[in-house]
């Protein structure tokens, strides 16, 4: 049996082709890419940094001069603030609980409707349970 050698196209191929090249040079492309970038992003911080303690400086003294109102307005507006979200929430927390005991008064079973029902029928037990241990009387307050 003769056996077959498999003979690449390119008869001039070596060990040095521009394929083994590329890798290096898509490397060497990565990492000036990245440190271009990341020297930019880094003088880029430094720069804001440098103008906020310089903003900061020039701002600081008029924070002191006008002090007396904006606390005041700043503790007013966050209130304000805080009342709307917190009002808000609850108006769609109670539109949830609503909708919730629509659905299950019409019958429609919404999700948890079987654990309120278990919970429901525990809570008549202990309840049941309580009496009878007290006797089932009331007491007067005589």
């Amino acid at each position: 049996m003769a056996e077959a050698h498999f003979q690449p196209r390119h008869q001039s191929y070596n060990q040095h082709s521009p394929h083994q090249q590329q890798p290096k040079t898509t490397q060497l492309a990565k990492v000036a890419t990245a440190v271009t970038a990341g020297g930019s992003l880094l003088i880029l911080s430094a720069l804001l940094l440098a103008g906020t303690i310089i903003g900061l400086a020039i701002v600081t003294p008029l924070f002191v001069i006008f002090s007396p109102v904006l606390v005041p307005a700043v503790v007013t507006v966050a209130l304000l603030s805080l009342g709307f979200l917190a009002s808000g929430g609850f108006g769609v927390a109670a539109m949830t609980v609503l909708t919730w005991l629509y659905r299950y008064v019409t019958g429609d079973n919404p999700q948890g409707s079987d654990q309120f029902g278990t919970a429901r029928h525990k809570l008549m037990n202990r309840a049941r349970e309580i009496k009878d241990y007290g006797g089932g009387g009331t007491y007067s307050s005589s």
